[in-house]
């Protein structure tokens, strides 16, 4: 059973959902992009939850977290920061990353920065370590009065339409409205600030030869529609984790989670159940 509250992590407010054994200090942490919020993980949270603990929360710019203008960095380490924050808060000490769209670097250097407390990474859609390009959106966003004129046209409908593009089995209404809800001024500030801070090249500070030195088992889940990110990108990661198994989902769009579940459990679940408690090359 999905179990949802409120949280202070670091001084912040934000929202947790969770599953299975409360107290197990081996769990699954799953990382939401943008813009997303702990809800993109709540039928995998459910599904994992029967047989390990799982627990997914709002970052803060988005969801329902706090949004503060001054007082968070709105960076790539920063957020590292404040999912160790959250990690320690939760007990956990054996971690399964579960990671998609920009919160592939978020979760992935936090994974550099403490290796030995990394189990496993599942990758849906996210960017790699390193040699990444922006796509269109993005470059606007990172340009100054550009980013912002942007933003201003993000109305309802086209927020749903651009969001929306690229989804052959669609995405749910209510799927897309509690994202545009969610896509408020505070979200729209953390977006810009956020992409002006990162360079696409290098997006985390270890490089992809350091984590596979580590050889961390990994999953690459990979929908092919992804009007942002091309397939090729999910083999970019083999440079990071090189015994990472691929999967390529077909007619499939970026946020495969709320479009297909199901297919995100059939490949996700086997995986996590592979290495549950199961050390590095056991």
């Amino acid at each position: 059973m999905v179990t949802e509250r409120v949280m202070s992590v670091a001084g912040l407010g934000t929202r947790l959902i969770e599953a299975g054994p409360p107290e197990a200090a081996e769990g699954v942490l799953l990382v939401h992009g943008n813009p997303g919020s702990r809800l993109d993980w709540a039928d995998l949270v459910a599904r994992v939850g029967t047989f390990m603990r799982a627990a997914a929360f709002d970052l803060p710019g988005f969801g329902q977290a706090d949004k503060p203008a001054g007082g968070f960095d709105y960076t790539v380490p920063g957020y590292a920061a404040f999912i160790e924050a959250a990690r320690a808060q939760l007990g956990l000490r054996r971690v399964h990353l579960v990671l998609h769209d920009f919160g592939g670097p978020f979760g992935l250097q936090w994974a550099a920065d403490h290796l030995p407390e990394v189990a496993s990474v599942t990758i849906i859609n996210a960017p790699p370590v390193q040699d990444y390009r922006w796509y269109l959106l993005a470059k606007a966003w990172k340009t100054p009065l550009l980013g912002e004129l942007v933003q201003l046209t993000l109305v309802g409908p086209t927020f749903r339409l651009i969001a929306g593009r690229g989804h052959p089995k669609g995405l749910s209404r209510a799927f897309l409205d509690r994202m545009y809800r969610d896509y408020d001024a505070g979200t729209r500030r953390a977006v810009l600030a956020l992409y002006r801070a990162t360079d696409a090249r290098r997006m985390v500070s270890t490089d992809a030869a350091t984590f596979a030195a580590a050889d961390i088992p990994a999953l690459v889940l990979w929908s092919t529609h992804d009007v942002y990110m091309a397939t090729r990108v999910a083999y970019i990661h083999r440079a990071a984790f090189p015994s990472a198994r691929i999967v390529e989902v077909p007619d499939r769009g970026h946020f495969l989670m709320a479009e297909d579940p199901q297919v995100v459990a059939q490949h996700v679940v086997p995986f996590l159940r592979q290495h549950v408690a199961r050390p590095h090359g056991g």
